[in-house]
């Protein structure tokens, strides 16, 4: 990947191979099917979601994709993610291995209620 900071999310994914590109536009469709309306941005050099907040954050690497919820998707998901490398916002998915997208529509949706629910609070 290159170190400059791409100007758009099109332009963050067309610097990976074919195969990596594939997996980061249905990447990309999951999570705008699951919150429609999301604002998508270039945040941390990465293509970032956001609707009343970040929802998630995706980065493609040599070996794997990462995907950035926050810890309170991860742990709220935390058996179906067993399965992968995980730290405390982030998971790794092989690129190796399918990509679990019902999985990332899950946690997509999980973090815009939080989200809403945040934004309803803030109101009061």
């Amino acid at each position: 990947m290159k170190q400059s900071i791409p100007q758009n999310v099109d332009a963050y994914i067309s610097d990976f191979p074919e195969a990596v590109q594939e997996r980061l536009q249905k990447l990309r469709a999951t999570i705008k099917k699951a919150a429609p309306g999301a604002e998508e941005l270039i945040s941390y050099k990465m293509p970032a979601y956001k609707l009343n907040g970040v929802l998630v954050y995706f980065a493609a690497y040599k070996n794997h994709i990462g995907l950035y919820a926050t810890p309170a998707a991860h742990s709220k998901f935390e058996k179906e993610l067993s399965a992968y490398k995980i730290g405390k916002g982030s998971v790794q998915f092989p690129l190796d291995k399918p990509m679990p997208y019902s999985l990332i529509t899950k946690i997509v949706q999980y973090k815009a209620q939080l989200n809403a629910a945040a934004k309803k609070v803030k109101k009061k």
